[in-house]
This record gives C-alpha cells, sequence and structure tokens, in this order.
C-alpha cells in the first residue's frame, strides 16, 4: 500500500513539475557583439516561462543560425529576439574608445556593462599637460560604461573597450598610454 501511495505521488510531482515547461534557446559559451551565431553558440533548455517573457523557441533555432548579436551575453543566458540583429552599442550621442591597460589600473572584477569613472593619473612631469575632460568637474575623470574586456596573449596588456559621450571620446583616445585608471562604480552611480 505504501509503494502504490509513494509511486502515485511521485507521477503526481513529476507532472506538476513538467507541465508547462517550454523548450527554448540559451547561450551554449560566451559570445560578443556582432558574432555571428553558430549551431555551437546555442543549446535547448526547458524553462516555465510566464507570458510576456520573451524567449526564442527552439523549434525556431534554423531562423537565428546565421544571424549577428546586437548584444554580448554570456553561457546560460537565454536567447531573445532583442539579443539578435545589428550592435546596440555605441547608443546614439555615444562613442567606444579602447583603452589598454596593465594590471592595478583596473579592478579585477571588470566585465561589460560595468559603470567606471576613467581617472587621469596626474602628469610627472611639469612639462606634460593632460587633456582636459569635457563634461567633467576638474577635467580629469569621464563617466563610462565598460562594453568589452580583452586580455592581450602577447604582453599583460588589458584592453578594455568604454562607452562614452561621443563628445568626450576622442579626448580620452589621445590620452597617453600608462594615464589612465578605471573606478568600478556601484549600480547606476555616476
Amino acid at each position: 500500500m505504501l509503494l502504490i501511495v509513494v509511486c502515485v505521488g511521485g507521477a503526481l510531482w513529476w507532472a506538476a513539475s513538467a507541465q508547462g515547461r517550454v523548450p527554448v534557446l540559451a547561450i551554449a559559451r560566451p559570445v560578443g557583439i556582432g558574432h555571428v551565431l553558430e549551431p555551437a553558440d546555442v543549446h535547448q533548455v526547458e524553462i516555465s516561462a510566464a507570458d510576456g517573457v520573451a524567449t526564442i523557441s527552439s523549434y525556431q533555432a534554423a531562423t537565428v543560425l546565421g544571424k549577428p548579436m546586437a548584444t554580448s551575453l554570456t553561457a546560460g543566458a537565454l536567447l531573445t529576439p532583442g539579443s539578435l540583429g545589428p550592435s546596440t552599442i555605441p547608443a546614439a550621442g555615444q562613442a567606444v574608445v579602447a583603452v589598454g591597460l596593465k594590471a592595478g589600473q583596473f579592478p579585477l572584477e571588470l566585465a561589460p556593462g560595468a559603470p567606471v569613472l576613467v581617472v587621469l593619473a596626474t602628469a610627472s612631469s611639469p612639462t606634460t599637460s593632460l587633456p582636459v575632460a569635457q563634461g567633467s568637474g576638474d577635467g580629469s575623470t569621464w563617466a563610462a560604461t565598460v562594453t568589452g574586456v580583452a586580455k592581450a596573449e602577447s604582453d599583460q596588456t588589458t584592453v578594455i573597450s568604454l562607452q562614452l559621450p561621443s563628445a568626450t571620446a576622442p579626448t580620452l583616445a589621445r590620452v597617453p598610454a600608462g594615464q589612465v585608471t578605471l573606478v568600478m562604480l556601484a549600480g547606476g552611480e555616476r
């Protein structure tokens, strides 16, 4: 009798947990902006999703393969219609600048999407002048958002892509190597 109760209970639990689950596409390995989706980039997962949650059914896999990524996604993230298409970076009125930094010039926890403060080091020589950062109070900082982090294989430099206002991007691009440090900020703090 106990065995029958356990079996019926198990069958009911299994039916309830499997009910409402749908097969959707998830990212199998990290992909960056502009990456063209390949079969190895996606895999099927089953989820229970509420109405209005944007997902792509695993039955639509053939329609997304060969399309570029509009955003960067990490392994395990669900693929959504908004994550495909033309790049959403940089946003209107924004530009992306790459800075090469050494260890100690940026936090190890830095990842795409992190809000940062770009700080210019003071000149070591009185004859060296630094460019003035437009829009900052003291001329030595900019608010930016990290859009990419890539460690160079040949040396100890890490290239970090920063999105900031178009008006200040050329000024940051002219800052000599070694004179920039990044400070990672909390959430939306600027």
